[in-house]
């Protein structure tokens, strides 16, 4: 006969790793008035799963991380109430500093895109690495230098043991993504959040990052939530991914549905904005007009009706329409989704 712990722990095991259920961010406006950054976003990871959040610069995916990571109160944010996250079990919607000081660099992991500025120029990469480990792993001094040296060979850096006792400037953009990946991973996190980690380096040196972050979590089975912009990117390294607009989530399914079978015209454009050097065709990269609205303009009906080709006035302006299920895994937020025939990516 099971035990109650016996039958939670066994819960755990079926239930996703991270449970978003409309998470909702708001920031201070002033006499009292509350801005909405993030609405209602909601989406599960599951153990060694790769999750992306993609859109343009506004459309609120790093507020969404940032919120995962308990860090949006550092500037004044809060979740607003309906919001919640759970994470391995343990609903963290209203957890205390603490709890998110030992999760964060322990069961949660975050790499930024800017590495440079997320390391301390005043200490050398091996006495960074090895604070981070004596906290949440426990170990020693000795124990935990020899762990930043694996840590380091793990995301191969040449010379390792030597260069351990270097400081951040004497590494370049890509290796100091390098050190940051490996100081993440040397606590052996349950999920890391990478935002636009490689959006500061050249192509070749995201190549070989993206590579990295692949590996590892085969090796691992860490899940990813993958932040960014380049849906180029994102398709080399996810299995899903969340379109968001203007604070909330226009589509989301997987790869292949989002991809070749976009059901939101917004999801459409941005596709349309990727070169397709294998497409057999030579044509004009796109963009779409206008800009997202700022979170004080959001208009009461689809927020995408004022730069969108598909919209119908009197339709598409006057309801706020919800996320719906389409063809096979996708869900769009749009009320002609089920009617339009939208280009994807072409093979």
């Amino acid at each position: 006969m099971l035990d109650k712990n016996s039958m939670e722990s066994s819960a755990r095991k079926d239930s996703p790793l991270l449970q978003v259920q409309d998470l909702t961010v708001q920031f201070p406006a002033g006499r009292g008035k509350w801005l909405t950054a993030v609405d209602g976003v909601s989406f599960d990871l599951a153990a060694g799963e790769s999750v992306a959040l993609v859109g343009e610069s506004g459309s609120g995916k790093t507020v969404t991380s940032l919120a995962l990571m308990g860090l949006t109160g550092r500037t004044g944010g809060r979740l607003a109430p309906g919001s919640k996250v759970v994470f391995d079990g343990q609903d963290l919607t209203a957890a205390p500093d603490r709890v998110w000081r030992d999760l964060r660099g322990g069961g949660m992991g975050m790499i930024f895109q800017q590495p440079i500025r997320s390391l301390n120029p005043a200490f050398t990469v091996g006495d960074q690495i090895a604070e981070s480990v004596r906290r949440h792993l426990g170990l020693g001094r000795k124990a935990a230098m020899a762990k930043a040296v694996e840590m380091l060979e793990l995301v191969q850096i040449p010379r390792a043991a030597d260069r351990v006792d270097e400081y951040p400037h004497a590494f370049s953009g890509g290796m100091c993504q390098r050190v940051m990946i490996a100081m993440v991973m040397a606590s052996k996190p349950r999920m890391l959040i990478a935002d636009e980690p490689t959006t500061a380096l050249d192509v070749t040196v995201q190549a070989t990052i993206l590579s990295l972050l692949r590996d590892l979590q085969e090796q691992t089975g860490v899940a990813m939530l993958f932040v960014s912009h380049d849906l180029a990117v994102v398709a080399e390294l996810c299995q899903k991914v969340i379109v968001m607009y203007a604070g909330e989530s226009a589509e989301e399914g997987t790869i292949d549905d989002v991809f070749f079978r976009p059901a939101h015209p917004y999801t459409s454009g941005l596709l349309a904005s990727i070169p397709q050097p294998n497409s057999g065709t030579r044509r004009r990269l796109s963009a779409i007009p206008g800009g997202i609205p700022a979170a004080a303009d959001w208009p009461s009906g689809c927020r995408f009706f004022d730069r969108c080709e598909s919209a119908k006035p009197g339709l598409c302006d006057a309801v706020h329409p919800p996320m719906t299920q389409v063809d096979g895994t996708s869900h769009a937020r749009c009320v002609r989704a089920s009617e339009l025939t939208l280009a994807g990516v072409t093979i």
